[in-house]
């Protein structure tokens, strides 16, 4: 099990990377006033500051190889969800949730569940303003380098990375932290439900030491004037982020230190699959 956590953690903090910046419509979850501008620049200095705070990238893939896990779907949000998110903010995050899917699943060379998942980025990216970012070439490309696993993920990488370029474009900063802050839920949700069964102390520390991540997605999202029916999200995360800071402090790393987190990112995540 040690495998597919480090797997996921990889996947998602490698796609998130690119989430951080700014479509071609007005986002819905943003207060439009004279800080845009600056908000946008926070919000790229703080996805670089995500990106720096991931584990390396080879390390995570000798894990990676030294240890086995079959796939897991159960993990994953349900891809007939996709419909019944309506509100561009859910929209977005479930945009980042499918997207660590997509990833997840065409890394176990799930090629039916990688093309069920691609199809709902496809349908939230379209609602979003950032379709032309997803197509049947990025899945062909992706099918052609199946057996090249790392070749896979810097398709979809690439793929969010223009996603992500629309975005910016229209100075859309929240909606970019959002979809962040979706993808790093969904891989700590899934590493967390790993772990507890694993219970591996490489895939505790690994966990943890997300808390830097976590801090600049706060710092994100609180520069991107959400609307008030949206803030909630912030204050979960740092009722998350004040779980990380009691387990960073315990000498004991094993499941039970992590139980809070898991928790705590579970309900935030129930909520943002619960859509609206």
């Amino acid at each position: 099990m040690i495998r597919l956590s480090f797997k996921i953690i990889l996947v998602v903090f490698t796609l998130s990377f690119t989430y951080c910046k700014n479509g071609e419509k007005q986002d819905e979850n943003l207060v439009i006033d004279d800080n845009t501008k600056q908000a946008v620049q926070e919000t790229k200095l703080n996805a670089q500051n995500v990106f720096n705070s991931m584990p390396d990238r080879k390390l995570i893939l000798k894990l990676i190889e030294d240890n086995k896990i079959d796939y897991n779907p159960d993990f994953l949000n349900d891809p007939n969800s996709v419909s019944k998110y309506t509100i561009e903010f859910y929209k977005a995050a479930n945009l980042g949730i499918y997207g660590s899917d997509l990833s997840i699943a065409n890394s176990f060379d799930q090629t039916q569940e990688s093309m069920v998942f691609l199809k709902c980025v496809n349908s939230l990216a379209a609602n979003i303003g950032v379709n032309n970012a997803f197509d049947q070439a990025m899945f062909d490309r992706m099918e052609a380098n199946r057996e090249n696993k790392d070749s896979t993920l810097e398709i979809i990488t690439a793929a969010f990375k223009k996603a992500d370029e629309i975005l910016k474009v229209n100075n859309r900063p929240a909606t970019s932290a959002v979809i962040l802050t979706g993808s790093w839920v969904e891989g700590m949700y899934v590493s967390c439900q790993i772990a507890e069964t694993a219970n591996g102390e490489k895939i505790i520390k690994t966990i943890i030491n997300q808390n830097e991540s976590l801090k600049n997605i706060i710092i994100m999202l609180e520069a991107s004037n959400l609307t008030d029916g949206t803030k909630f999200i912030i204050a979960d995360l740092k009722s998350i982020r004040d779980a990380f800071e009691v387990a960073e402090a315990n000498t004991v790393q094993n499941v039970e230190t992590i139980k809070t987190i898991k928790e705590k990112i579970t309900a935030l995540r129930n909520k943002l699959i619960a859509g609206a």
